[in-house]
């Protein structure tokens, strides 16, 4: 239990670094935490494929990319003195976000006010206890999902080839 808090806290401590930092490459280092910390949450909640694929794809991936992309930009020349890295811009739309996301969080709030999570105990629900999600995720993509799976796979293969034509000129 107190695993599980400190994976939230790690998670939620590096989102909000992410947000608020203004140098883009502690945002990014901070970006690798929290897809760290939403694997770690992923296990705990025994979707372990998910957990797999949320390091590979996002921090192997995506993460790695950006802060090459970050690092290869920022070339300071001369005698600069501040960095390139720097978010300096005012938001004008910052009374409308405030709105919505209280707004949103009063909903929230208001749905999880009204969930009647009393009952869970009283109606005696027992945990369905599993090994692992992959033997299931396996099975259901090359049997009931079979079209589906084959129909991702030639339009990743089409946004691959269209981006290979566009990048050759």
């Amino acid at each position: 239990m107190y695993i599980l808090i400190l994976f939230l806290v790690i998670t939620l401590a590096s989102a909000l670094v992410v947000l608020f930092s203004k140098n883009v490459l502690h945002s990014a280092f901070a970006l690798l935490l929290t897809f760290l910390g939403i694997a770690a949450l992923y296990v705990f909640a025994q979707a372990d494929f998910v957990a797999v694929a949320q390091i590979m794809i996002y921090v192997g991936g995506i993460l790695v990319l950006m802060l090459f992309g970050i690092m290869l930009t920022n070339t300071p020349t001369g005698n600069q003195t501040k960095a390139l890295n720097v978010i300096m811009s005012k938001s004008q739309n910052s009374f409308w976000g405030i709105t919505i996301a209280i707004s949103t969080f009063g909903l929230l709030f208001m749905t999880f006010k009204k969930g009647m999570f009393s009952l869970v105990n009283e109606l005696n629900f027992k945990p369905i206890v599993r090994n692992t999600t992959l033997t299931d995720l396996g099975i259901g993509l090359m049997t009931d999902y079979v079209f589906a799976f084959e129909l991702t796979g030639i339009l990743l293969m089409m946004v691959l080839l269209g981006a290979a034509y566009l990048s050759s000129k």
